[in-house]
């Protein structure tokens, strides 16, 4: 067995030198949810290099369209992204998952990229050329959440998979 692989509970072979990043459209404002993130993020960093970049949200956005402000959080998002990003948009007409087949999405995402990209946008979701850098759509529910619980479900759900990938007891079914 090659040294930085190890043999997952569901069978699949997963590199440990994936960095999986969670990138967000302004601050976490809520300090609830922003406690259960970070305890979520820390849990995650036992299983995977892990990570979560803010880009501020655009000001003087009263003077600015919807169409006008996704352009202002796409431009700060894409500095964030590196040409080999794998990246994955948070977006309400994403594919669905139940939990065990997110993880073993996840798995074949570790045995191709180097860097996955998790990305949760504005109020008004993403301009163009976001979805035209994004390599898939996922969403994690039919129902609307807002932009701050997204956060904490995405982070728990990632964690849930990594549990999953492992065979630990978090996740039953």
């Amino acid at each position: 067995m090659v040294p930085d692989e190890s043999k997952t509970e569901i069978g699949l072979r997963r590199p440990h030198r994936m960095k999986t990043i969670l990138l967000m459209v302004g601050k976490t404002h809520s300090r609830m949810f922003e406690s259960a993130i970070n305890d979520y993020a820390k849990r995650i960093a036992h299983y995977m290099p892990f990570s979560t970049i803010v880009v501020p949200e655009p000001k003087n956005t009263k003077n600015l369209s919807e169409n006008q402000q996704k352009v202002r959080e796409a431009e700060l998002i894409l500095k964030e992204l590196q040409p080999q990003d794998v990246v994955v948009l948070l977006d309400e007409h994403g594919r669905q998952f139940r939990s065990t087949e997110y993880a073993t999405w996840l798995i074949s995402k570790q045995q191709t990229a180097r860097r996955l990209v998790f990305i949760i946008g504005g109020p008004y979701g993403f301009a163009t050329s976001i979805y035209e850098r994004a390599t898939e759509k996922i969403s994690l529910s039919r129902m609307t959440f807002s932009h701050q619980m997204v956060r904490l479900i995405f982070v728990e759900q990632l964690y849930r998979a990594c549990t999953i990938i492992k065979g630990e007891p978090y996740h039953h079914e």
